[in-house]
């Protein structure tokens, strides 16, 4: 297989990965919070940092990193939030 077959479905699967969290989002099956949710924007997005680079797409390249940070962010969030006890609030 080419390496631009393997780029595009790579692309094409973080496509997917963020149609699919915005849906359950969007159908309420998922809150926008979630970890899971969160996964799905990080994964998705950096799927398409590899395709938009390869492809030299660098706008595109640009708003994928911003959405992986601001996913990681809420993960960091999440766990931080997890690991408090009732004591530290």
């Amino acid at each position: 297989m080419s390496p631009n077959l393997w780029i595009d479905i790579a692309g094409w699967i973080g496509v997917a990965a963020l149609l699919v969290a915005y849906a359950l989002v969007s159908t309420r099956k998922l809150e926008g919070d979630s970890p899971l949710y969160q996964v799905l924007n990080a994964l998705g997005s950096l799927l398409l940092i590899v395709n938009s680079s390869y492809y030299r797409a660098f706008p595109s390249v640009g708003i994928n990193v911003a959405w992986v940070g601001i996913a990681l962010y809420a993960l960091a969030r999440w766990r931080w939030k997890g690991t408090r006890t009732s004591a530290d609030v």
